[in-house]
């Protein structure tokens, strides 16, 4: 049906009529007042989504963008990171750190598993001479669907000295996570996950130790330079030439997210996740990471059924529905497929979508109850 594709992926995420309203509207100037207006109130609306009073800056990028910009404003060539990597975007920040001339460690764990905490301890505690900089790390890992104990590494990490960096591409805005109780230095995040707009924009919170450690970076970022952000900030403005249409649609979708409560947002993610990986269960497919506990509430990585491949799902569910599921990434490539419940989605998306996914297997030829998903998931409601 024309126009009717809804998107259960990973990002880019749904959005809501109001954003794509302020998308539409002829573009402000990017150094008028009323953008300058604009700006202010976002900077200041985006400080209360991530919970934090330090700085945070817009990039005009996507969240790779930021990764970037967080590595290239703080390292030097020859700093040691520390990467830890339970997924292909903890590999990305591990790549990022090489091409700033930075000595990478890498700490690898099975992918659909979090950070092993004892290891990490016994890393760090061995590092007696504090040489390790920077830890760079995921909250919610998208190519996997697992989340860290976010809080629990930075605990140890803040014990050690090392400066830490976050991705939380798809966490911020969806699950909760406080950056300064939890003593995080650099948390990102990018526009097209939990802050329901398109791709093209990223976001990103530095601590006042991350802008120390950017005093002291020998060749820091032209464009993503923090220094020039922090003065465009203080000025309700930007260094470069923004995304306007994008900014206006943020400060459309964070006013409606202030008007939800983040207590709701985050309990909202929670309970359709959890009712999704319920509803999966109960159609007989297995999940790719079991544990409840170790799960992302945004994204929820299943393994198809025996002799049903993950092309021929997705197929089904985007021409036969029009939903939209993501697949598998690098070696996961056919081997997963991915849904989301990530932004701009409600019970009734998934109500829908658990639908659509049992009777495209049913048709595919797997031994499955009609309704069994959707009974489980409701249940999950009450």
């Amino acid at each position: 049906m024309i126009d009717k594709q809804f998107l259960m992926i990973p990002g880019p995420t749904p959005v809501p009529q109001t954003a794509l309203l302020e998308m539409g509207k002829a573009p402000l100037g990017h150094r008028s007042t009323e953008f300058s207006a604009i700006l202010k109130e976002t900077y200041a609306d985006l400080k209360w989504l991530f919970q934090t009073n330090n700085n945070v800056f817009i990039f005009t990028a996507s969240g790779t963008g930021a990764m970037e910009a967080a590595l290239a404003n703080i390292l030097n060539p020859g700093d040691k990171v520390l990467s830890l990597v339970i997924g292909n975007f903890g590999e990305r920040l591990a790549k990022i750190s090489e091409t700033r001339g930075a000595e990478v460690e890498r700490m690898t764990f099975e992918f659909g598993q979090t950070v092993d905490l004892d290891m990490l301890k016994e890393r760090l505690n061995k590092d007696v001479n504090k040489e390790i900089k920077v830890i760079t790390v995921t909250h919610s890992e998208t190519s996997t669907g697992c989340a860290n104990p976010i809080k629990d590494i930075m605990a140890i990490i803040r014990e050690h000295g090392a400066l830490s960096v976050v991705d939380g591409v798809t966490s911020v805005g969806a699950m909760d996570v406080k950056p300064d109780e939890w003593g995080i230095d650099i948390l990102i995040t990018g526009s097209q996950k939990g802050l329901m707009i398109p791709p093209g924009l990223s976001f990103l919170m530095a601590s006042d130790r991350a802008m120390k450690a950017y005093e002291e970076c020998k060749y820091p970022s032209f464009y993503f330079d923090f220094k020039a952000h922090k003065k465009a900030v203080e000025g309700d403005t930007t260094p470069y030439t923004p995304a306007v249409s994008l900014i206006c649609a943020l400060n459309a979708t964070l006013k409606m997210m202030k008007e939800e409560g983040l207590e709701n947002i985050f309990a909202r993610h929670k309970r359709l996740a959890l009712g999704l990986r319920k509803a999966i269960r109960a159609i007989g497919l297995k999940l790719f990471v079991e544990d409840d506990n170790k799960a992302s509430y945004s994204i929820t990585s299943i393994l198809p059924p025996e002799g049903i491949s993950v092309a021929d799902i997705r197929k089904g569910l985007k021409n036969d529905f029009d939903i939209v599921v993501a697949d598998g990434q690098n070696a996961l490539k056919g081997k997963i497929f991915r849904m989301g419940t990530l932004g701009y989605v409600c019970e009734r998306d998934v109500i829908g979508a658990i639908g659509a996914l049992e009777l495209t297997l049913k048709k595919l030829g797997a031994d499955i109850e009609l309704g069994s998903g959707v009974k489980a998931f409701l249940e999950s409601l009450n």
